[in-house]
């Protein structure tokens, strides 16, 4: 068959990858400009140094047989390894976070840039409709973005799966990315639940990244949406006064600093692993039907192509 995939994070890769190994033609449409989805990095310069940053999810772990096997696969290809400071079972993308969805478009056929505003029917096979979307006939749709986005994309032709989307809610996050000229007085790499801050990691401290002071700082569920509207700047003050404190005192000359709004950052959880309507040849997968991992959403890709194109 030829099969689109609405969005290209981990579980639209996933699901993606199955399917094409199983024979089907596949196309992935993102509106990023690359990989990464919520597992994305950003680059800032600031006279000449460059400051990375994991701002998306800060790891992962793996415990269901077939995603450890993918982490093995990964590893072996020098684009995950383990990351203590998160937890003996703690992993990581190298040289960054996006690097295994790197490795899984290259795969693929992913076009990002692509924003898709609604599935329509054709016949008994399908289009996609947004700016940039091909003129072109899929014989299955599947729909991997986020619970709120994928509401609205399916209401028109599966209206249960709709509803299940609209009931589950992500949690918000506020990521404040901040690069300093020298090392902090913190000894430790992370910070877990200090004030408004949910977590907060040293990203030069993970395997693989160059050595400038690039810390990432989220805040937590309830401070995100309670400050969900204010500007990036508020936002930034106010958690770089946070860490200050825990820094015990003033933070070293700051490289670059800025904020980044999550609306959608911590899925919710659904209580399903991919739902499939074999009648029209219409599915959805992504973390928020299992729970907020990277492995669920892994898995749940996987699955939908194993529901779509069998084993």
């Amino acid at each position: 068959m030829r099969i689109a995939i609405v969005g290209a994070g981990m579980a639209g890769m996933s699901c993606g990858q199955r399917l094409s190994r199983l024979g089907h033609e596949v196309r992935l449409f993102d509106k990023g400009r690359g990989p990464g989805g919520r597992m994305a990095t950003r680059r800032m310069e600031d006279g000449g140094t460059t400051l990375h940053f994991d701002h998306g999810a800060q790891y992962f772990t793996a415990r269901d047989p077939r995603f450890v096997e993918q982490v093995a696969h990964w590893e072996t290809a020098g684009v995950a390894a383990r990351w203590a400071a998160a937890g003996d079972d703690a992993w990581v993308g190298t040289p960054a976070m996006n690097a295994p969805l790197k490795a899984m478009a290259g795969e693929l056929g992913v076009q990002f840039g692509t924003r898709i505003e609604q599935l329509v029917r054709d016949g008994d096979g399908w289009q996609i409709d947004g700016e940039g979307a091909p003129d072109t006939r899929f014989d299955a749709v599947l729909v991997a973005v986020p619970a709120e986005q994928a509401g609205p994309l399916l209401q028109p032709h599966a209206p249960a799966m709709a509803t299940l989307a609209d009931q589950t809610a992500s949690d918000p996050c506020w990521t404040l990315m901040a690069g300093f000229e020298a090392p902090l007085a913190l000894v430790q790499d992370t910070l877990r639940q200090r004030g408004p801050i949910g977590w907060a990691a040293r990203n030069n401290a993970k395997p693989g990244r160059a050595n400038e002071e690039c810390w990432v700082i989220q805040a937590s569920p309830e401070w995100s949406r309670a400050h969900l509207e204010e500007d990036a700047e508020t936002v930034a003050a106010a958690l770089l006064a946070e860490l200050a404190e825990a820094n015990g005192g003033p933070l070293p000359r700051q490289l670059g600093a800025t904020a980044h709004r999550w609306r959608f950052a911590r899925s919710g959880t659904a209580g399903e692993e991919a739902l499939w309507d074999a009648e029209q040849r219409i599915g959805v997968c992504g973390d928020w039907l299992i729970g907020p991992r990277v492995e669920a959403a892994y898995m749940s890709g996987l699955l939908l192509a194993e529901a779509v194109g069998g084993r």
